[in-house]
């Protein structure tokens, strides 16, 4: 059985490292949706620095592309950089298998 290519959605986002990197409200979705996994990163709360609202609790997921209900991986970290620094492990090690 052959894997169904899906067509990219048209618009333009932000890409990082050759996927889409697209944020709605507290969510932020990273991935191509032909790779089998993708990442959603969930800001849970923000903290004050210098005046500005930054995200501190992140809760990261390693979702199927496919059906996004099923996650493989979950973890909570402070800092936004530091969760997608860890999704990105996952998501690296995942999808060249």
């Amino acid at each position: 059985m052959s894997e169904e290519k899906r067509k990219p959605v048209e618009g333009k986002y932000l890409m990082y490292r050759g996927k889409p990197l697209v944020r709605e409200g507290n969510t932020i979705c990273y991935g191509d949706m032909n790779d089998k996994y993708m990442l959603i990163l969930d800001i849970l709360n923000y903290k004050t620095v210098n005046g500005q609202q930054v995200p501190d609790s992140v809760m990261v997921q390693l979702v199927e592309s496919a059906n996004p209900s099923k996650c493989k991986n979950q973890s909570t970290k402070q800092g936004l950089s530091t969760a997608f620094n860890l999704g990105m492990v996952w998501l690296d090690l995942e999808n060249r298998e």
